[in-house]
């Protein structure tokens, strides 16, 4: 009663407390009431009395508070890798952590009834099982799906199922992914988890070497732009003071940055920092340099350079006319771009689902 009916700022006073006794068929009188709510205190309950006339009784403080409870219901409610029926029944199970009137609240805090949704409602059984292998050190064997033009699911890697060892599961992008060691090519890849089927832990022991001793996924989140996997290597950026924030932003503030007074000034006389980190080549790493216009330019490595160059000429050839004569491909972004300041915590893709990078390449997925 205490739990569902009251919380700070809602008591019952005793003649409402017989009543609800009543109406479950229990007997009592006050004095037995005030024993018991004395008990309740003993083993740890916070009843209090609110100072109202007549005087109620109320939980003041429970396991999770209002302000957790509505974290929770936001993440659960905004998640895209639940399905609508998972989401409404998570959502069931935190409203009973609460009281009747903080579960109204609970309901009405995000409105995503336009978010796209996960198809898969396996997701839930595909993370026990990952769990349980990382737990026993068991390799783990799976399908794997992307779909065709006609929005159909298709079979991966010929229809073969894939065997892999398990490193890491990492939730990213509003999707888990698992990331896995791969023997045959000695390298990391990773798989959308809603996108596996027949996903079974196996009874053989799962590779255990160097590498995936030292595996950190922390390390591995921070250069897998929109969880694309590519060659791993260092970037250094030209990054305009305009647009430090929101590199700092993405990269943490434990990045390598330090003023590149070498490169001179912008047409606005700002300064430019130079900005080290590892970074994994992909169209994601791409997407999110080119959001920032001429602020940010890639120095080094060259063959990085020349790859994001292709990038943005690829991307202006789909937009040409075909009957104009084509531009020169000189690749720089200018220093003295008009770019309006990103925004501090902009991520292209952050709304939006990225493409899967295709998993037959088995580490390059």
């Amino acid at each position: 009663m205490f739990f569902r009916e009251t919380d700070e700022d809602h008591g019952l006073t005793m003649p409402q407390i017989l009543e609800y006794l009543q109406e479950r068929g229990i007997t009592a009188e006050r004095k037995a009431i005030y024993r018991d709510v004395d008990a309740l205190r003993s083993f740890g309950f916070d009843i209090v009395t609110l100072p109202r006339r007549p005087v109620e009784y109320a939980l003041a403080t429970r396991r999770f508070s209002k302000a957790e409870l509505l974290l929770v219901a936001d993440a659960v409610q905004s998640s895209r890798f639940l399905t609508k029926t998972q989401a409404a029944s998570l959502m069931r199970s935190i409203k009973a952590l609460a009281s009747k009137y903080d579960a109204k609240a609970l309901s009405s805090q995000v409105h995503v009834e336009g978010r796209v949704r996960t198809q898969n409602a396996s997701v839930f059984r595909n993370v026990d099982v990952i769990q349980e292998a990382l737990r026993a050190r068991r390799k783990i064997s799976f399908h794997y799906v992307k779909y065709d033009v006609h929005a159909k699911e298709q079979l991966q890697h010929g229809g073969d199922a894939y065997v892999e060892t398990p490193v890491a599961l990492i939730y990213s992008n509003d999707f888990y992914y698992l990331v896995v060691y791969n023997e045959k090519h000695a390298d990391f890849a990773h798989y959308r988890v809603d996108r596996m089927r027949s996903l079974i832990c196996l009874d053989e022991r799962a590779t255990s070497n160097e590498a995936t001793r030292a595996f950190n996924a922390g390390e591995y989140l921070s250069c897998a732009f929109g969880m694309y996997h590519g060659k791993r290597q260092p970037m250094t950026l030209l990054v305009h003071e305009r647009a430090v924030s929101g590199v700092i932003d993405r990269f943490g503030k434990g990045v390598i940055i330090t003023p590149a007074r070498d490169a001179g000034e912008g047409a606005d006389g700002g300064a430019w920092a130079r900005v080290s980190a590892p970074v994994m080549q992909s169209p994601a790493l791409f997407g999110w340099l080119a959001q920032f216009g001429g602020l940010v330019r890639v120095e080094g490595p060259r063959e990085l350079a020349e790859a994001y160059a292709a990038h943005l000429e690829e991307a202006l050839a789909a937009y040409r006319d075909p009957a104009q004569a084509e531009p020169a491909p000189e690749a720089s972004p200018s220093c003295e771009s008009t770019q309006p300041e990103p925004t501090a915590n902009a991520d292209p893709g952050c709304d939006s689902e990225q493409p899967e990078p295709a998993p037959d390449a088995d580490p390059g997925c």
